[in-house]
């Protein structure tokens, strides 16, 4: 029976525990072998004494109960969870328990209940960004269509496109881009279109909307979404840019300000143009102006080699996005942000902007809540951001922060016996202690403890 089961049992008829095999040394370590002499009852929880009194009754000669799951008492202060099927032996009455051990299930559960909840914050997170997208796109007085590149046909469309161009919304989705223009444009559209696609960058063009609707500055840009290509475009007046701009574009502007996610544009030399209130929350500071005029480098970053590579490739590529970094208030608060950012050299004022978003941590799974340390590959992603110090530093600060946390855990908050079991005097554990913001040190400079 010991070598077929995780452990087995054996009960006499007050319901004491006189014999138990284990097949497993993991078993010793949660203080089973304590258990001969004592009423099995006593070694389980409260909820779970139901369940031994109805395997002991149901115990009958030649056949076997049906499996119960019960939690047993462990000094480890985690219950340890046992699978149980009783029979009585025909011989002396005595009744022989056959136990499976559940703690990894328990444990593969835990972590596939925190899985689950972690998969439904980011699909919450996906749907309120979809939503604030929604909103700006609906919301937005620039008149603006997005097009398939392969095949120039209208995806999505505006309620101000729709107005400028004359046409219900269901009217103009799936029709050709270009039939929507006078047929003198189509070559140069053509063209706008060739070279979206070759080199993802065209000039405006000024054209004429179909059915005398009159002229138009289009702009076009190309995205990816989902796998696939799209463009971008965007109708305006072909008024001067700035009388253009006052009129249509205070709606976006307005909704820009109010997102509850911090948004600052800048000129190229990276000196803040404007910016809305959540980024002042984030650098911990009043008004527009306290910001206006000063370097973006000087809120973000962990160090100047990440602010250099985050604006190294906006420099190449144009745009970013995803890039993790932190922003640094004026007080000292550090918050951790994920920066999406876009150059728009064209124009009267060049331009480029940036949304920083908020990443609360997420719930690690592991034991006790605690955060798991950085993988391999979270490391190596910060080469080329973080100096190889700073790397090393950090790896060697987290790895005594958990030996430490681990050996308060293993002697229950004793300081003394904590240190002896680290090869630490108490002076310098207190100092690390004090060091990493580990427990509680007021009044405990130097405490008795056994």
């Amino acid at each position: 029976m010991a070598a077929a089961t995780d452990l087995s049992l054996v009960i006499d008829g007050d319901g004491v525990v006189r014999e138990a095999t284990f097949g497993s040394a993991d078993l010793a370590d949660e203080g089973c072998e304590a258990w001969l002499g004592r009423p099995w009852v006593d070694t389980v929880t409260v909820e779970s004494r139901p369940k031994i009194a109805a395997l002991l009754k149901d115990a009958a000669p030649g056949a076997v109960t049906r499996w119960r799951q019960v939690n047993h008492v462990s000094p480890t202060g985690t219950d340890l969870p046992v699978r149980y099927a009783a029979m009585r032996l025909a011989k002396d009455g005595q009744i022989l328990v056959l136990g499976r051990n559940l703690r990894a299930m328990a444990s593969l559960q835990r972590t596939l209940a925190e899985t689950q909840q972690a998969l439904e914050r980011d699909y919450l997170r996906m749907r309120g960004a979809e939503t604030r997208y929604r909103l700006l796109f609906q919301l937005g007085s620039e008149p603006v269509l997005v097009v398939d590149a392969a095949t120039r046909r209208v995806t999505e469309v505006n309620p101000a496109a729709s107005r400028l161009i004359g046409r219900a919304e269901k009217r103009i989705v799936g029709q050709d881009a270009v039939d929507l223009f006078d047929g003198s444009c189509v070559r140069d559209l053509e063209s706008l279109f060739a070279g979206l696609r070759m080199t993802g960058q065209a000039a405006d063009l000024e054209a004429r909307l179909g059915h005398g609707r009159g002229a138009v500055r289009v702009a076009a840009s190309l995205f990816r979404q989902e796998n696939a290509t799209s463009i971008l475009l965007r109708l305006a007046s072909p008024e001067p840019l700035e009388t253009s701009a006052a009129r249509t574009g205070a709606g976006a502007l307005d909704v820009l300000r109010n997102l509850p996610e911090g948004f600052v544009v800048t000129d190229p030399a990276r000196r803040v143009l404007t910016a809305n209130p959540a980024f002042l929350d984030l650098v911990q500071l009043a008004t527009e102006e306290q910001v206006r005029g000063q370097p973006l480098d000087s809120w973000i970053g962990r160090e100047e080699s990440e602010a250099a590579a985050l604006f190294a490739t906006l420099s190449q590529h144009g745009s970013v996005r995803h890039f993790p970094t932190q922003v640094r208030g004026a007080y000292g608060s550090v918050e951790d942000v994920e920066i999406a950012a876009v150059s728009v050299p064209g124009g009267s004022q060049p331009c480029i902007g940036f949304t920083l978003r908020a990443t609360p941590r997420r719930a690690a799974a592991v034991a006790g809540g605690r955060e798991l340390p950085r993988s391999v590959e979270q490391m190596t992603e910060l080469v080329g951001r973080v100096s190889m110090k700073n790397l090393v530093r950090e790896s060697t600060d987290l790895i005594e922060r958990l030996c430490i946390e681990a050996a308060l855990r293993i002697t229950r908050d004793n300081r003394a016996s904590a240190a002896e079991m680290l090869g630490l005097s108490r002076q310098g554990l207190y100092a690390k202690m004090h060091r990493y913001g580990i427990g509680d040190l007021e009044g405990r400079d130097a405490p008795d403890e056994a």
